[in-house]
């Protein structure tokens, strides 16, 4: 079987957001199976790391602006204001889904991780996410 859903999460501001909670409240868990999230985005991402800490959100923006500032003197796409071009380049750094197995019910994640919307815009607005479960 397979299960499609569509998620429009709330306007984050930018930076690295935990959004588990919100793809479990959409979504209903087979006993087994894997769980695909896809943003249909090309400035921000999604990816799975530390949940427990909140430094390592403020950590993840600040290592990603370092590795891809803004006002790069030779970029070209700069129409959309200087945090598109860099969002661009930071999205596809991250990628753009996830696969997560499901067992017993429930995500099998490990005890500190937790699935990550990367916004890589100052205001990137309302973000779509499509959800697989294959079971």
């Amino acid at each position: 079987m397979i299960a499609q859903y569509e998620l429009v999460l709330p306007s984050y501001p930018r930076g690295f957001h935990i959004i588990t909670s919100h793809i479990l409240n959409k979504v209903i868990l087979p006993v087994n199976g894997l769980m695909h999230v896809f943003i249909k985005h090309t400035s921000a991402g999604v990816t799975i790391s530390e949940n427990a800490d909140p430094d390592v959100l403020i950590d993840f923006e600040a290592i990603f602006n370092d590795l891809v500032p803004e006002n790069l003197p030779f970029l070209k796409h700069t129409i959309e204001g200087p945090d598109d071009m860099p969002a661009h380049v930071k999205a596809s750094l991250v990628g753009s889904s996830v696969s997560i197995p499901i067992s017993n019910g429930k995500l099998n994640l490990g005890t500190w991780q937790g699935i990550y919307l990367c916004e890589f815009r100052n205001r990137g607005g309302a973000r779509k996410l499509v959800i697989t479960i294959n079971s």
